[in-house]
């Protein structure tokens, strides 16, 4: 299981950085990425303190990341450039997910910055997919509660414009953590063939992984 899309304490998730590693690893993982959410306040602290993970911890690979969050659609990119800068290996957008009031704008916005993962798109467009198909970002279909309630229109979209999956799941919680087969279930139920499914569970997120030079 790879998993590109956790929280912890830093922001506004419930374990201290080594108790969800060790989740993890009993979950089945072989690389996760803590991806707390910031903004221009808090990324120099949220990557600093991420410089002390080891990344090698208990056999799975830990990548140090950030999920831009509720950014105005126009500071996006200078925030995404700031995080490469800081050594951020994985960058999230938290994108315009339907339960919460995200600025409009802020989809199409990110998938023409630096970017990694376009997290819960919502009701993304066939011109904001098309972005993120030209652009090589992946598109989020997630196990989280609320913000999976438009995975299938983004599976659809999607695979319609021929743009990548991942799945992930959100962690904010140690019952968020998911394994490997259940990814499958979650890629599966929103529509996609058993072969998307694969694409999306393993072949994308581990291709961007490989990437991430240490």
């Amino acid at each position: 299981m790879i998993d590109l899309h956790t929280h912890s304490i830093f922001s506004d998730g419930e374990l201290i950085p080594s108790e969800l590693v060790r989740r993890a690893v009993v979950h089945g993982y072989s690389t996760i990425a803590i991806t707390d959410h910031v903004d221009f306040t808090n990324i120099e602290f949220v990557l600093g303190a991420m410089e002390k993970i080891s990344d090698d911890t208990a056999g799975i690979r830990v990548l140090s990341g950030v999920e831009l969050t509720h950014v105005p659609p126009e500071r996006i990119a200078p925030l995404a450039d700031k995080a490469r800068t800081l050594g951020a290996d994985i960058i999230v957008v938290h994108g315009e997910t339907i339960v919460e009031p995200v600025a409009p704008g802020t989809n199409a916005a990110a998938l023409q910055a630096d970017i990694d993962i376009l997290a819960h798109p919502g009701l993304i467009t066939a011109d904001e997919a098309e972005l993120a198909r030209e652009n090589g970002i992946l598109l989020e279909i997630t196990s989280r509660a609320g913000h999976s309630l438009t995975n299938g229109h983004v599976a659809r979209i999607a695979c319609k414009i021929g743009c990548g999956l991942i799945v992930n799941t959100d962690t904010h919680a140690p019952d968020d953590l998911i394994t490997d087969d259940m990814a499958m279930k979650v890629a599966m139920g929103c529509g996609l063939s058993e072969r998307d499914a694969v694409a999306a569970v393993r072949t994308n997120p581990n291709r961007l992984v490989e990437s991430v030079r240490r």
